[in-house]
């Protein structure tokens, strides 16, 4: 595999993929490196309804893989790597990876975000022991066992939802008295005889001994302490975006998303960013498809130029 090329996507999402298929077709070497699944977050969703194009839905996993598809028909070069790193090199950019550095004339971040922790006593110790940030990965381990999703979010909803199909009992803990959901999945959650709600509630502990048996909790308006017997806990409040490795390098927001302008160019030239990564995003996947286009058509004229 070439070390040079034009164009280095960061993260395989429909940021990321769309920006590639972008840059393939206008016939720039173009390489995208992605850590995880292609497709990205959208991946673990069981179905996805407001991608138009699909009036039927379609699963998350499918939708990845058709955009990867897609992408690659024209071109576009994929590798599984991690990137760690990133530096300016006269008018080259570096991206440090786990399978080597690759440098480019113009760079596309679409590295996305992961699952935003709790940080309390017992997550890290049960994580995979009844601690989870994905139903659609591991719902089929708690069949007919009682389980909490920890979150307001559409994303939180759509966990309890899918949850409801294996789980004797999904119980949504949420911090505030009401959910921040779209609408339609409040309206399925609410008419899911399955699904119980604790409002302005929050988890201070896991607790277990081999496996998660309980949480403590508190009520954020009274501070009544109380305890949920359980089999599992998934934990929905929100995302981190994957910026780590560009901390003083180009700005960033106090959460980490990168500062972009409408036509997604950072301070950096030739440097863009998309999707969930930047500041501002509406964080879905069509946005997000938009988001790539428009850096994959800017970046092609900054080559170019």
């Amino acid at each position: 595999m070439s070390s040079e090329y034009e164009v280095i996507i960061i993260g395989g999402g429909p940021a990321g993929l769309t920006a590639g298929l972008y840059t393939s077709r206008a016939r720039l070497n173009s390489l995208l490196v992605e850590r995880g699944l292609f497709g990205g977050q959208i991946a673990n969703a069981e179905q996805v309804e407001n991608f138009p194009g699909f009036p039927q839905g379609i699963s998350g996993m499918e939708l990845g893989q058709l955009l990867h598809q897609q992408a690659t028909k024209y071109g576009l070069k994929t590798l599984l790597a991690e990137v760690t790193g990133f530096k300016l090199q006269d008018k080259q950019k570096v991206v440090a990876t786990t399978k080597g550095n690759f440098l480019a004339r113009a760079v596309i971040i679409a590295s996305g975000s992961e699952r935003q922790k709790l940080g309390i006593p017992g997550e890290e110790e049960f994580a995979g022991k009844g601690v989870s940030y994905c139903a659609t990965c591991d719902a089929t381990f708690f069949k007919k066992l009682p389980v909490a999703v920890v979150g307001g979010s559409d994303a939180a909803i759509t966990e309890a939802l899918h949850l409801a199909k294996f789980a004797s009992k999904v119980t949504v803990i949420h911090r505030r008295h009401k959910l921040r959901a779209t609408r339609i999945l409040q309206e399925r959650a609410f008419a899911e005889p399955k699904i119980e709600f604790l409002w302005d509630t929050i988890v201070d502990e896991i607790e277990g001994k081999d496996r998660v048996k309980r949480l403590k909790l508190h009520q954020v308006k009274t501070e009544e302490k109380s305890t949920l017997e359980l089999a599992g806990i998934f934990i929905s409040v929100g995302f981190k975006p994957n910026t780590d490795y560009l901390k003083g390098i180009l700005a960033l927001d106090t959460v980490g998303h990168i500062i972009t302008n409408d036509k997604m160019e950072t301070e950096i030239p030739g440097v863009f960013a998309a999707g969930d990564v930047r500041c501002d995003s509406a964080r879905q996947a069509i946005t997000a498809a938009g988001d790539g286009a428009t850096a994959a058509i800017y970046a092609e004229m900054f080559i170019t130029e």
